[in-house]
């Protein structure tokens, strides 16, 4: 099994997931990891990483949807001195700095498509020049890619090219929802609580009806929720851990829906009225975000950070 409490377990799942990486991390295949967020993504990344010839040399992780689209093409591929306004030095990209080693394109799907040409170029030649520059770098390097949404459907709706997902996809493994492989919560808060302890230095232990508690819920945010509500009853406990029935962060948005239709009142600030969209849609998918997400035309990490905002403005 891969050594990490963050995607362990005991379930059918859990021994899949660890098969398909075991399997997959010797080779040169590309990898793309598909999974909502919060399923730990980069995690099963750096797993692939640490079991293949590669282990001793970088891994560079990069966010494409973070990733300025004026500034996508230098933080991929470096540019030269002079190159732009601000260019006082050359800089290397991504792709450089995992030469030899393993570049991990997070939410991949999200990136530029103008991007999408360059970087299928690049994964075909392994040869590229930096912004500026006239001389041809030459990178070995493996690709594992990530997305939290289905990239056939980012194909379908034209976000994402089908020759670079046919590209990165050569060896796909799909991370599990925490809700698919519930009987893995126990383990997985034992030890994360376990990590707690460790760190802090302390021997708390859950309340009888705590880990109960955890298993019935449905984490929508996953493992990545699952860490938080440990956390914060960590830090609540002097010496058990006492978890209530959880109940879902998002309810449904304050202003009245009527078959389908949500009613706005004129003069709502627009934040309020696009956070009841948001929510309302959500709670018509009984909190489906993948669905949400595609309904309101945004993708599922946008949702997901919108959502975190929304309660971040909540318990403020």
């Amino acid at each position: 099994m891969i050594n990490s409490s963050k995607i362990l377990g005991r379930s059918n799942a859990a021994f899949d997931l660890a098969r398909a990486i075991v399997k997959a991390a010797p080779t040169e295949a590309s990898v793309l990891v598909i999974g909502e967020s919060g399923t730990g993504k980069e995690i099963v990344a750096r797993a692939l990483h640490g079991r293949s010839l590669r282990r001793d040399a970088p891994f560079v992780a990069v966010n494409c949807g973070a990733i300025s689209p004026s500034l996508a093409e230098s933080e991929l591929f470096g540019h030269e001195k002079g190159s732009f306004t601000g260019a006082a030095a050359t800089t290397m990209g991504c792709f450089e700095r995992a030469h030899t080693g393993t570049l991990f394109l997070d939410e991949v799907t999200e990136m530029p498509l103008a991007m999408q040409v360059l970087l299928l170029r690049v994964l075909e030649s392994r040869r590229y020049n930096r912004v500026g520059g006239t001389q041809q770098v030459e990178v070995d390097l493996r690709i594992v890619a990530a997305t939290n949404r289905d990239p056939r459907e980012a194909v379908l709706a034209g976000h994402f090219r089908s020759d670079l997902l046919y590209r990165l996809a050569v060896f796909p493994i799909r991370v599990p929802a925490l809700r698919e492989r519930k009987s893995d919560i126990p383990y997985l808060a034992q030890r994360i609580l376990a990590d707690l302890n460790t760190q802090e230095k302390t021997r708390k232990r859950f309340a009888r009806d705590a880990l109960g508690n955890l298993e019935e819920y449905n984490w929508p945010g996953n493992i990545r929720e699952l860490k938080n509500v440990v956390t914060r009853a960590f830090i609540l406990a002097d010496d058990e851990l006492r978890i209530t029935p959880i109940k879902p962060i998002f309810r449904p948005a304050p202003l009245e829906v009527q078959q389908g239709f949500l009613k706005v009142p004129v003069g709502t600030p627009l934040t309020n009225a696009q956070h009841a969209v948001i929510l309302a849609t959500l709670n018509h998918f009984d909190g489906d975000r993948r669905r949400t997400a595609s309904t309101l035309g945004i993708s599922p990490k946008t949702l997901y950070n919108r959502l975190e905002q929304m309660n971040d403005k909540k318990d403020n």
